[in-house]
């Protein structure tokens, strides 16, 4: 396939943060091509930079240099809002901390990217979200009233509720159980089953990289090696 052909073509892209004596180099000049219907783990120590690349690559942070195309567009140099733009109906996220918002129900937190997405029947859309994640019963629940486990759900009902192309989850278990954690990753890979998204994994767990068709591995900001995966 040629880079075109590619969800995710990335070439020689760097990210600094700093000046002077603070100056810290967080990428140095990754490379990365990713198929559409991938799997993807990202492995790497804390501070290797498969958080910051993720974030680069999902255009939620600008890199220092390098050329970045996500889904046949060029995102580096566009401004925030040609960047939401870009990502919307097309690229989903799912983050450790959740990040619903506080004042929405858990049905309102999945209806929002529906509505800006222009969708005819957002609520009734985000309703079979939480149906699929099975807390259709929690949907006038604020996050406050759910469990960590749920917002989790509820997070993945949001980041999916466009159909996205491309799914980005940056350890999305992080601050799990165990039991809640595996809860969440079947249902991460029931939709990816469902939809043949493309995945983005940023995680520090082997096993559930093995989930993945792709393990890479980072260190000191660098690819140290990119394989595919082979089942436990």
């Amino acid at each position: 396939m040629t880079a075109a052909d590619m969800v995710i073509d990335a070439r020689n892209v760097t990210l600094t943060l700093g000046s002077g004596d603070a100056r810290v180099e967080i990428l140095r000049g990754v490379d990365l091509s990713v198929r559409p219907g991938e799997r993807v783990a990202i492995l790497g120590p804390s501070g290797s930079g498969k958080s910051s690349l993720m974030a680069v690559l999902a255009g939620l942070e600008a890199p220092t240099s390098g050329c970045i195309r996500v889904a046949g567009m060029d995102i580096v140099g566009l401004s925030e809002d040609r960047l939401a733009e870009a990502r919307r109906g097309r690229i989903g996220i799912v983050l450790q901390a959740f990040h619903l918002i506080p004042t929405m129900t858990a049905l309102e937190n999945v209806a929002t990217p529906l509505e800006f997405a222009g969708h005819a029947d957002p609520f009734v859309e985000a309703a079979r979200g939480l149906e699929s994640v099975g807390l259709l019963t929690r949907a006038a629940h604020y996050p406050a009233q759910l469990s960590g486990g749920e917002q989790q759900r509820v997070a993945l009902a949001r980041a999916l509720a466009c159909r996205p192309a491309l799914l980005f989850a940056d350890e999305p278990t992080g601050n799990l159980d165990a039991a809640t954690g595996e809860t969440v990753v079947e249902l991460l890979f029931g939709r990816l089953d469902e939809s043949g998204a493309t995945l983005i994994l940023i995680t520090h767990d082997p096993d559930l990289a093995r989930r993945c068709s792709r393990i890479i591995t980072m260190r000191d900001g660098h690819i140290v090696s990119d394989s595919l995966a082979v089942a436990a």
